[in-house]
């Protein structure tokens, strides 16, 4: 049990990495979407999709961090659920509507995205907490 306990632990160190990676790009891309809402043009959501893409990038090795973290868990009978749910960012109409309803839809979506990260961050977080909590 205890090599199984380990496993969960560095399973879980390597979520929350890629989780708190995340959030950083998130924060980008958030700040640059406020820089577009507020008389941002064509180059300016450029810039902010890039950060918005690398988001997602980040995003996606989370995601499989913790599809790892939860195989895990199950070794370890802690077994929660953990996932994050990634919404369309608008790309499309961004580009070609952009006008500052679109662009508050977008930051919308990434203010969401931050959000479910948060989330995800302090349930590995607690779990972690837990795991290391496991007396031998």
């Amino acid at each position: 049990m205890e090599k199984e306990v380990q496993e969960a632990i560095s399973a879980g160190e390597r979520a929350l990495s890629c989780l708190q990676e995340a959030a950083k790009e998130l924060a980008k891309a958030r700040n640059w979407g406020m820089v577009d809402i507020f008389g941002g043009g064509l180059l300016i959501s450029i810039i902010k999709h890039a950060k918005i893409n690398n988001a997602s990038s980040r995003m996606d090795a989370a995601r499989n961090a913790l599809r790892v973290f939860e195989k895990e868990l199950k070794d370890v009978v802690m077994y929660q659920e953990l996932h994050m749910e990634i919404g369309d960012f608008l790309t499309f109409a961004d580009f070609f509507f952009d006008n500052f309803l679109v662009d508050f839809m977008v930051q919308s979506k990434i203010t969401e995205a931050a959000r479910q990260v948060d989330q995800a961050i302090g349930k590995v977080e607690q779990l972690l907490l837990q795991l290391r909590n496991i007396g031998w």
